[in-house]
């Protein structure tokens, strides 16, 4: 894999189809080498610091593999970043990429934290009420990473795999058992068993085997 496009953005008023928000969704890519903290990317912020931004989720990923498909599907040319992400990404693929998996990305190194998940803002975005619906349950959802160590990355870094989480936990398999499978509580208890798993993914787990446990 490598970094196709670097892009950033901060909040600022957006009109979507005349609803207003205050959102940083809208980013564009940047040819500059960017400081990489442990919050996030210089010059980048988030307008919904309540689902989105924090050391769980300091960067988005998405693959720029996935481009053709969603301008086939929603009959339109895709504007830059076009699902908000900080690293649009070459080769990547959800079963291929586990939660708590390492990597090299230039003087960083960052540790996959969570799948991405579709948001109102992302609908709001292209006008399509089913946008939540259509990621979903095209799988295509992207991922998060969280920062093990700061420093400067750039358009063209690779991201090269440090250390491969031993409980090989896909981003398809955690988005399966949160999406479809609430009920399963041995693919539920298999995504909390992943110490890197986000604290707000860990809590929705949590809460799904409770319940389920409940029901039993």
């Amino acid at each position: 894999m490598f970094v196709k496009a670097l892009n950033i953005g901060l909040p600022t008023k957006e009109q979507f189809f005349g609803k207003e928000i205050i959102t940083g969704i809208c980013k564009l890519p940047t040819s500059d080498p960017l400081f990489l903290s442990r919050l996030g990317l210089e010059g980048d912020g988030v307008g919904d610091l309540t689902h989105h931004g924090g050391h769980d989720k300091a960067l988005c990923v998405y693959s720029a593999d996935y481009f053709p498909y969603w301008e086939k599907t929603l009959g339109i040319s895709l504007p830059d970043a076009p699902f908000g992400e900080n690293l649009s990404v070459s080769e990547l693929h959800e079963d291929a990429i586990c939660i708590g998996d390492i990597f090299q990305l230039g003087t960083a190194v960052v540790q996959v934290s969570q799948p991405r998940q579709p948001c109102s803002t992302l609908a709001a975005r292209y006008g399509r009420s089913d946008m939540v619906k259509l990621v979903v349950n095209s799988a295509r959802t992207g991922f998060y990473f969280r920062v093990l160590q700061e420093g400067v990355i750039s358009t063209g870094n690779t991201l090269d795999l440090k250390e491969r989480d031993t409980r090989a936990i896909t981003i398809s398999f955690a988005n399966r058992a949160y999406y479809h499978e609430k009920r399963n509580i041995d693919a539920i208890e298999k995504v909390l068993a992943v110490p890197a798993l986000s604290e707000s993914w860990r809590r929705s787990f949590q809460q799904f085997k409770d319940q389920g446990l409940h029901r039993t």
